[in-house]
């Protein structure tokens, strides 16, 4: 999601169980965002707990007590390594690393979200060995973590399109070439991966290759007028079937899998049902579809209209029992 157009402040909640639901789907995953070390993108590398935090394990496992099995964890590429080839910052390193055994440890999956954009430094990466040299050396750190996912970068935008490939497709190999061979890689597209727009933008997408065959294409899909996630209305109760079919019909023709990264609405009933209606179509087409990951949870989003962070979150009271049918 585009931070600079959020609100972002400080909340905290307690957990609490919710109810159990009868189950609607046959989805492989169903998650959550888990964001916080990615803020402060404008001052890097900052300060932690000023201008950026880590998502709360106890929250974390209130969300897995809910039945959410996947949490899709972001960060900085720049706080990570402070020069794209360069050594890890370990503490950075090591608070990454606790939420991500905090949510593998306890039998969900982890994905490791480097939420950069395409770039490094507000430079776009014009470097695939680079990339590919950069996500080895991560890769490495998490090659026996058999519940970890790679995500290769967030919402590419206004990049030439053959090199997004090309990243993507280094992404892969250095993945590989690191002995992390058992893992799913996600890889996204560029016009911010839009599921709406990928068959115009992202067709060439269907070229990359993974000798294991993990590929999962992730999308985005937002259901306010402009897409961007930034409104709390939707624009009709049927706008997320109709933004994810022609993305469906491409995943079919090409043979692919797929899976929605982040979406969300506003708690109301038009985005209820609008956001109902896209997951029971996804859920009708489950052989491409793997689920869904709803943004967002973490620490600093106090009333932001989507936050599930339990348990002051406007999505987690407006919104878990919608979702809780299309849990695994």
């Amino acid at each position: 999601m585009k931070l600079d157009a959020l609100l972002v402040a400080i909340g905290a909640g307690t957990a609490v169980a919710a109810p159990q639901h009868k189950k609607r789907a046959t989805f492989q995953f169903f998650g959550v965002n888990e964001s916080g070390a990615e803020f402060g993108e404008d001052t890097i590398p900052g300060e932690w707990g000023t201008d950026f935090t880590f998502p709360d394990p106890t929250t974390i496992a209130t969300l897995i007590s809910d039945g959410f099995n996947l949490f899709r964890v972001q960060f900085k590429m720049e706080r990570l390594t402070p020069e794209i080839t360069g050594a890890f910052d370990d503490a950075y390193l090591q608070n990454l690393t606790t939420v991500i055994d905090a949510v593998t440890d306890a039998g969900a999956y982890a994905i490791l979200d480097p939420h950069n954009y395409g770039r490094f430094n507000n430079e776009i990466i014009d470097s695939p060995e680079d990339f590919g040299a950069w996500w080895g050396s991560l890769a490495a750190e998490f090659a026996n973590y058999t519940n970890v996912i790679f995500d290769t970068n967030n919402e590419y935008y206004e990049m030439d399109q053959e090199l997004v490939l090309n990243l993507n497709q280094a992404a892969i190999d250095g993945i590989r070439a690191a002995g992390a061979t058992d893992q799913y890689i996600f890889v996204e597209g560029n016009s911010w991966t839009g599921a709406w727009t990928w068959v115009d933008v992202n067709d060439n997408m269907k070229a990359l290759t993974d000798p294991q065959d993990k590929i999962v294409y992730e999308m985005h899909q937002y259901l306010d007028e402009d897409g961007s996630g930034t409104a709390e209305a939707c624009v009709s109760g049927t706008i997320g079937e109709e933004r994810v079919t022609a993305a469906t019909q491409w995943l079919k023709d090409n043979g692919k899998v797929g899976i929605i990264g982040e979406f969300a609405g506003g708690s109301n009933d038009q985005c209820r049902e609008a956001i109902t209606g896209m997951l029971d179509y996804m859920s009708s087409n489950s052989e491409v579809w793997l689920g869904a990951i709803w943004w967002a949870a973490g620490p600093w989003w106090a009333d932001y209209m989507y936050s599930i962070e339990p348990t002051t979150g406007p999505a987690y009271d407006g919104y878990l029992s919608t979702l809780q049918p299309y849990f695994p």
